[in-house]
């Protein structure tokens, strides 16, 4: 004998639990471990190499954009010193050859040939909101990019911006 049927069931799942499911199918796919699978997905190794060139320069960016504001504002190192460490680690992970343990250590960050880090804020607040604008951006920039990239390398995109869009998110957090 079949149930009755409410209204709810005729509709199809909820539109919250398909929006978990692709989520976590999201997070699965990015949290894989498989073998580089560069050639399974659109673009060339070229591409590819100068996507990871590019995520690596504009890592270097926003270090030097952190070692800025510590020069200026020592104060606030405990606060960004985690933040400072894994944009360094993203830096590596594409590539880059950041490899200065804090701000703090050294007196003045060093010079780029491509792009420089803004000058320092006037206050604290303005120099955290200019942190966070700048992981924002960049996580945004991130997003977009990475769907045409090829698949490890659009993980570990995705999994950097991912943690942009959360650096941005401490760094506003910690202004207020």
């Amino acid at each position: 004998m079949p149930f009755p049927s409410s209204p709810r069931t005729l509709a199809g799942p909820r539109r919250r639990s398909l929006l978990v499911s692709a989520a976590g199918a999201a997070l699965l796919a990015g949290c894989s471990s498989g073998a580089d699978d560069s050639g399974t997905t659109g673009g060339s190794a070229s591409a590819a190499e100068h996507a990871r060139a590019r995520a690596a320069s504009d890592s270097e960016t926003l270090v030097r954009h952190y070692d800025t504001v510590l020069a200026a504002y020592p104060a606030l190192a405990p606060r960004l010193d985690p933040l400072r460490a894994e944009v360094v680690r993203h830096t590596t992970a594409f590539g880059g050859t950041r490899s200065t343990p804090s701000a703090t250590a050294s007196a003045s960050p060093s010079p780029s040939p491509t792009r420089s880090a803004p000058a320092a804020a006037a206050t604290e607040g303005d120099a955290l909101a200019g942190l966070a604008a700048a992981e924002r951006a960049l996580a945004d920039r991130r997003a977009k990019a990475l769907l045409d990239l090829p698949g490890e390398l659009a993980r570990l995109l995705a999994s950097v911006a991912a943690a942009g869009a959360v650096h941005a998110y401490l760094l506003t957090e910690s202004a207020k």
